[in-house]
């Protein structure tokens, strides 16, 4: 399946943007997207099925604090994940490669689990290898993709995590009619097969242009930037010869001080607004309660009122609706309207959508009412944040936390925009279950609350980058030294092959 939509990806971008020119080159961009996705996405939707199976709390066997434990389950994943984006951030090479054999080792263990502590530990296994890759792959679309279609490159993540929620949520409602443990072993089992298509397709894909030119390999970093550019007229060329000379200088001279340090995130005013925005943007996405509905939602279609069938066969129908906006908004909006506004239009739309749905569960609790009604409209709100989250942020958040850092601190700055987004989401899925049951309604006004403060926030605070290129966001975030300059001062003050500490110092501060 992943290899079926990585062509229907490249058909539809060729015929919007290349004419034809460049299938091949976008079928290699998106491999890595695509299969990483799947992994993950299918395994935060699977496991919202998987927690009410009955064959699954028999095998936990504690079912009077089996809420708190299928958290556990949940959370022990996400936290996994915010380890495994925190190594990716300094182990720079071949984290495709360690994340895909890692994500293997994991979900086997998960699927053989012989006790829970087993099923607990594969649950962490495989989400450090969520993690790194959740870090890396973002990171790598964003540095290959042209700027005027960057966000539908890195907007192709969010497209394949709706993929894999759609074929986890119906792998599920299956599943709940096997009569033995193979009704949570099997589906678990399943995410085997997108890794290892993971593993295959990594060997395939094109090096980053900009990383190469990191390495000192100029000559294949033109090759592949041409390549990945579709370049085939004179015009074509000249142009991607102007780009390329731009990105080459950019980033020779921030090569100079390449950084691993943390504290080069806050060490300038420019520096810490790019390390707010990107970890404003990621965590903001979690203030959208999406996840909460991915993991629990059975849980919040029960507080509806719902069965249990009824409500895997809910969620199953809910987990297509956002993939088909996602969609529609990467391939005709995000890199037409930008970044900022689509933002907004989400925060606002979640405090509409759950304060709706907060009345509703208040006004008509299921153990004494039956409103049928009101179970559809509160449904229609969790169906329309699905859909408000598709056109914001959900592809705009993975856009927006790669491309705002310089080249000397991206891979360590995107790292940890990324261990902010599962740091939120180990707070959320291990508290979600347990404040749905005890506080019910109340535990939706913590969304509302916060979803209007991140509408404050953004249209006061974020910046708009559509269209930039990745060098040129120091205009945006008011660096006020341009790299090329300094970059040809340290040329003339360079004595045996080494920059000047002045020199450097001044880099540093680009």
């Amino acid at each position: 399946m992943g290899r079926a939509y990585n062509i229907f990806a490249a058909v539809v971008c060729s015929a919007r943007f290349c004419s034809g020119k460049c299938i091949r080159d976008v079928f290699q961009i998106s491999e890595g997207s695509i299969n990483l996705h799947l992994v993950h996405s299918y395994d935060s939707g699977i496991i919202s099925s998987v927690i009410t199976f009955d064959h699954f709390k028999e095998f936990v066997d504690n079912p009077g604090n089996y809420d708190s434990l299928s958290g556990a389950v949940v959370s022990t994943f996400t936290g996994g994940c915010f380890f495994g984006a925190a190594l990716a951030g300094w182990q720079v090479d071949s984290r495709e490669i360690l994340g895909s054999l890692v994500a293997l080792w994991g979900c086997a263990m998960q699927a053989g689990a012989n006790n829970f502590a087993c099923m607990l530990v594969g649950r962490i296994v495989a989400g450090f290898a969520i993690g790194i890759l959740s870090m890396t792959v973002p990171l790598y679309n964003t540095e290959i993709a042209p700027p005027k279609i960057r966000g539908f490159f890195v907007g192709l993540a969010q497209q394949m995590i709706g993929i894999g929620f759609i074929v986890a949520n119906w792998v599920g409602y299956g599943c709940q009619f096997l009569d033995s443990n193979a009704q949570w072993r099997l589906p678990l089992g399943l995410q085997l097969v997108p890794a290892f298509l993971l593993f295959i397709g990594i060997q395939f894909m094109p090096y980053s242009p900009r990383w190469l030119l990191e390495q000192g390999r100029d000559d294949e970093a033109q090759t592949a930037f041409f390549q990945l550019h579709g370049v085939a007229t004179p015009e074509e060329k000249e142009a991607a010869d102007r780009e390329f000379f731009t990105m080459q200088e950019g980033i020779k001279a921030e090569v100079l001080v390449r950084s691993r340090r943390l504290s080069d995130l806050w060490a300038t005013r420019a520096m810490m607004k790019r390390t707010l925005v990107a970890v404003g943007v990621q965590v903001f996405g979690q203030f959208s309660g999406i996840n909460v509905i991915n993991y629990f939602g059975p849980t919040m279609y029960a507080s509806l009122g719902l069965n249990a069938h009824q409500s895997l066969l809910v969620q199953g129908i809910y987990g297509a609706v956002g993939p088909m906006t996602n969609l529609f908004f990467i391939l005709l909006v995000i890199d037409t309207v930008g970044r900022k506004k689509p933002l907004m239009f989400g925060a606002g739309s979640f405090v509409v959508t759950y304060s709706i749905l907060t009345a509703i569960v208040a006004s008509f609790p299921p153990d004494q009412s039956t409103n049928h009604p009101a179970q559809r409209a509160g449904i229609a709100m969790i169906f329309m944040t699905s859909i408000f989250f598709s056109v914001s942020f959900g592809p705009v958040s993975w856009a927006l936390a790669s491309e705002v850092f310089p080249t000397r601190t991206r891979s360590i700055g995107t790292s940890v925009a990324t261990c902010a987004n599962w740091a939120f989401n180990v707070l959320f899925s291990q508290v979600s279950n347990l404040a749905m049951n005890n506080v019910s309604w109340r535990y939706y006004l913590l969304f509302i609350i916060l979803n209007a403060l991140d509408f404050v926030v953004i249209a006061l605070f974020f910046p708009e980058t559509k269209g930039k290129s990745l060098e040129d966001m120091a205009e945006i975030f008011g660096d006020n030294v341009d790299a090329h300059t300094v970059l040809e001062k340290a040329r003339v003050h360079e004595t045996d092959d080494k920059v000047s500490t002045d020199d450097k110092h001044e880099v540093e501060h680009v």
